[in-house]
């Protein structure tokens, strides 16, 4: 158990490793607390990876989020496909300065995370959802989108935008849609001619009485 958690824990009465309240301050604690050179390292490593495989990533500010909650907001963030990554803002303005964003950086203001996915509305807009239900507990703060910085604004329009599952859903339900009134079409055509529409009646054409021809010699001459 590192020094901090063996000191720690005591005095916050904590049974569990995992219970909210260690979770909150532990977070809040750590963030004053010196990184090793290894980790700094590592840490580096994983934002320069997520960032170049990164679509868009979204800043997050989880200042008032408790622990369970920030648990189940990666949870549902993985299941869409999207990493949220808690780290320094140090690192996180030395890896984005690495990746030369461009554009002008948004405020980072407090405790920061980082959440990032292929998907170009995810990230955002998982976020953007989660933000629905925990409105006083953290916000959206801008992001990066195509190697651009973006800001809150921004961030948040293009949470507002369906995403590619739901593009899709909603293309599919047209798609059935349509199908099914073709179907209806044809079913009430097939109906119809099962019930027996008479057709129509031609009417027989009468060829025309030929004109007796008249001898010559039949005709008298007139004087």
């Amino acid at each position: 158990m590192p020094p901090a958690e063996a000191i720690l824990k005591p005095i916050l009465g904590c049974t569990g490793y995992q219970s909210t309240r260690w979770s909150i301050f532990y977070l809040s604690f750590n963030k004053f607390m010196p990184i090793s050179k290894q980790k700094k390292t590592v840490i580096l490593s994983t934002l320069d990876a997520g960032l170049q495989s990164a679509e868009t990533v979204a800043f997050v500010n989880f200042y008032k989020l408790p622990g369970k909650d920030l648990t189940q907001l990666r949870k549902e963030l993985r299941e869409a496909g999207v990493t949220l990554y808690v780290a320094k803002k140090s690192l996180v303005r030395r890896a984005l300065d690495a990746k030369k964003v461009t554009g002008t950086q948004p405020e980072l203001k407090g405790e920061l995370a980082l959440a990032w996915g292929a998907d170009p509305v995810a990230p955002a807009k998982g976020v953007f959802e989660f933000i629905k239900t925990h409105k006083d507990q953290m916000s959206l703060m801008g992001g990066v989108y195509q190697g651009a910085y973006m800001s809150k604004e921004e961030i948040t329009q293009l949470a507002a935008i369906l995403g590619r599952d739901q593009l899709l859903s909603k293309f599919v339900g047209m798609l059935n849609e349509s199908i099914a009134r073709v179907v209806r079409i044809i079913s009430e055509r097939a109906a119809k001619m099962e019930e027996g529409v008479p057709a129509a009646v031609a009417t027989p054409v009468v060829a025309a009485e030929a004109t007796p021809e008249v001898p010559a010699d039949a005709v008298p001459a007139i004087a």
